[in-house]
């Protein structure tokens, strides 16, 4: 489970950072499928495993807090036997998981509650917060039209589409990342994920960044939703990632490189606001 998890983020088939984090923080518990002769080979797999888990992709600030914290647990309690260790890994790794989901809920139910009724939206990517925000809205009785850009070139976006499709109450228009300036004249605000927040950066999918730059000049407010532990001061270096350049482009490039990256920066100073469990921050 752990060799396959790696694999999976690897790849990127989970999206959601906080999805990622769960399963991460999930597939430890193989560790207590495994026998071992004493707590102290325990403890040395446990922190082997965590550390190639968080390697298989060092820009997931969720991901890295959410191993570490367990890792960390159990090594500083430093448990005598093995039945111990497993017993506070067991322990840890719920109480993980239980934050990251509580924290995605309620910072979705907040935001629910700021989206204002009728409003017209625009989202990028996939963000499993922000889904869950329009759900909780819409159970509430609210409408909304909404643009969703592809993410290309993986094409992401057309999830989410699939996704808002499926809400009573949301009307869903999927259009390709180069329109949105096209369509941001018709919106009333941008509301997006977050991989994480470092300093006074916002790191996201690819095409954050001209998104939010060109809401900024149309003067339509940007507003991220996310766990409040993804806003990070210290501690983490953002690491961007660079994807294969066939996912752009299939067929072999001739005379010219392809490049591929993940993520963009985006200045929060383009951000009217960021909405958390923790509540709603204005910039």
């Amino acid at each position: 489970m752990i060799d396959e998890t790696v694999e999976e983020i690897q790849e990127m088939q989970t999206h959601s950072s906080s999805v990622v984090a769960v399963n991460a923080t999930q597939a430890l518990e193989e560790l207590l499928e495994r026998e071992f002769a004493t707590a102290e080979e325990y403890v040395r797999a446990l922190e082997q495993n965590g550390s190639m888990l968080r390697q298989a992709n060092p820009s997931h600030a969720s991901l890295q807090t959410a191993v570490r914290e367990v890792v960390d647990d159990v090594v500083d309690a430093e448990p005598e036997t093995v039945a111990d260790a497993k017993a506070l890994t067991k322990e840890k790794i719920d109480a993980v998981v239980s934050r990251v989901d509580s924290a995605k809920t309620l910072a979705a139910e907040h935001a629910a509650a700021f989206l204002e009724d009728g409003a017209t939206l625009l989202t990028h990517d996939y963000s499993s917060t922000v889904l869950e925000a329009l759900e909780q809205a819409t159970e509430a009785g609210k409408r909304f039209e909404v643009y969703v850009t592809e993410a290309r070139p993986r094409y992401i976006g057309r999830k989410t589409a699939r996704s808002l499709a499926e809400l009573e109450g949301v009307e869903t228009t999927l259009v390709t990342d180069s329109a949105n300036g096209i369509y941001l004249e018709e919106c009333d605000r941008v509301v997006v994920g977050m991989d994480c927040i470092v300093d006074d950066v916002l790191y996201n999918r690819v095409g954050t960044f001209p998104i939010a730059a060109t809401a900024s000049h149309l003067g339509v407010p940007v507003t991220v939703v996310g766990s409040a532990s993804k806003i990070v001061s210290e501690g983490f270096v953002f690491q961007n990632e660079f994807r294969s350049g066939s996912e752009v482009m299939p067929e072999p490039a001739e005379g010219f490189d392809v490049v591929n990256p993940a993520y963009d920066a985006t200045p929060i100073s383009l951000l009217e606001s960021v909405v958390t469990d923790d509540g709603r921050i204005e910039f």
